[in-house]
């Protein structure tokens, strides 16, 4: 493999610092940069004496000129606690992020990947979800600073490699956990394995019935490289999920099983624009990209305990 020159932008975060510490070890020299406004150091402090890693204090609505062969841009909050803090800053780190990233990547002809989400999708009317579906979004909700900033990066994404031949590559990233995951975030892994270790009540918001299909980070960034990696022409967007579904309430009851906890299960009103459905369809991944999750649930619930447990000693 020839070695690169990768930035990545929000590399400090749950996903950003997996990303660095699988392209660090695959020998490229990485930059990170990060505002720290979700990302933690604690992250990616086991790489800051890696010679092969540089990390940068920068906030992307700010322009940014470096020299770099690909670029995965990954910075955004993407935990509904997270992106509606400030939803204007959120917008903005999505719009004029990509616009900034995006003419870092046209000066310097590098391959940009978009680090989209499945909330382009909104509350689908079609399932599961192909990439080819437009999608169900309300563009004034609570939801919108983040939903509708992905889908307009997705739009200028699409128009910088229309208008300048930008090679580009955009994924659909759907539910992710795993180790490093903010125990705020407001994600409903997190919060579940949270209150479960804490003894508290396991918080479902509505009644359970609502589903989601759950990716772990290791397979993620196993899809998320590979797409860097294809073939010329194949942009996407392409979703990168686990097309098992569950029910929230069944996510609950595994937690509850593999924590050991008397956590007892309580229903809050369900919050505006939650989507009653997500399941990502993943046949292109296939296709294209030979990809496929090969973590299940358990299996990375296991791992995401553990975590913490360690940390929230």
């Amino acid at each position: 493999m020839t070695e690169k020159r990768i930035l990545v932008t929000g590399g400090a975060g749950f996903l950003g610092s997996h990303l660095c510490d699988r392209l660090v070890a695959q020998g490229h020299e990485v930059v990170c940069v990060d505002n720290f406004f979700t990302g933690a150091k604690r992250n990616i402090a086991h790489l800051l004496g890696n010679p092969r890693f540089e990390l940068i204090r920068h906030d992307i609505i700010f322009p940014l000129f470096l020299e770099v062969d690909e670029v995965y841009n990954l910075a955004c909050p993407a935990s509904p606690v997270h992106y509606q803090y400030n939803a204007i800053k959120t917008i903005k780190t999505s719009v004029m992020g990509a616009i900034n990233m995006l003419g870092l990547a046209k000066r310097t002809r590098a391959t940009i990947l978009q680090a989209s989400t499945s909330e382009v999708y909104g509350d689908p009317a079609v399932h599961p979800q192909k990439e080819t579906y437009w999608g169900n979004v309300n563009p004034i909700g609570i939801r919108s600073c983040y939903d509708e900033g992905k889908r307009c990066a997705e739009t200028l994404f699409f128009d910088y490699h229309r208008q300048h031949r930008l090679p580009i590559k955009v994924m659909r990233i759907f539910n992710t956990y795993g180790p490093r995951m903010h125990p705020d975030d407001g994600r409903v892994v997190s919060n579940f394995i949270v209150q479960a270790l804490k003894g508290e009540d396991i918080t479902v918001y509505g009644d359970g019935s609502q589903t989601r299909s759950f990716c772990y980070a290791d397979d993620l960034i196993e899809g998320m490289i590979r797409l860097m990696n294809s073939r010329d022409g194949l942009t996407g967007p392409v979703n990168i999920g686990n097309p098992n579904e569950f029910t929230i309430l069944q996510l609950a009851e595994k937690v509850i099983a593999l924590t050991g906890s008397k956590s007892k299960i309580i229903h809050q009103p369900l919050p505006q624009d939650d989507p009653t459905q997500r399941q990502p369809n993943i046949d292109i991944a296939r296709a294209e990209l030979g990809w496929e999750p090969a973590v299940q649930l358990a299996e990375g619930l296991e791992r995401t305990i553990a975590y913490f447990r360690e940390i929230l000693r």
